[in-house]
């Protein structure tokens, strides 16, 4: 049940993100579903493996490298899905970063940070 709850809120972050930001575009609410589910796959199967092998990298860059990691990967799914756009990389750091800004606030809202 938590995790539907988890998913549900990360579209809404999703939708939220692209209220804000002129240049990425969701479909819908189903299509921020889908791209929400993708973007969770994604950071659980791709995402270790990069930082992995870019961790020389990462540990010059005191860690902020990781931003350009998932900006990257927003920008990935974005090309590859049809409901979700993200018009260039820059737009897909800042939209990633928003996104887990605004995804975090409503998991701490509505889930009161319990684990």
């Amino acid at each position: 049940m938590k995790l539907i709850v988890v998913w549900l809120l990360n579209a809404l972050a999703l939708l939220a993100v692209a209220y804000l930001m002129p240049s990425i575009h969701v479909s819908g609410f189903a299509g921020a579903l889908i791209a929400a589910a993708v973007i969770g796959l994604v950071n659980m199967l791709i995402r270790p493996i990069l930082v992995l092998l870019t961790l020389p990298v990462t540990l010059l860059t005191l860690g902020l490298f990781i931003l350009v990691i998932n900006g990257l990967l927003f920008f990935f799914v974005g090309s590859i899905l049809q409901g979700f756009q993200v018009a260039s990389i820059w737009s897909g750091i800042l939209g990633a970063l928003l996104y887990s800004l605004i995804s975090w606030v409503l998991s701490t809202l509505v889930l009161g940070g319990k684990d």
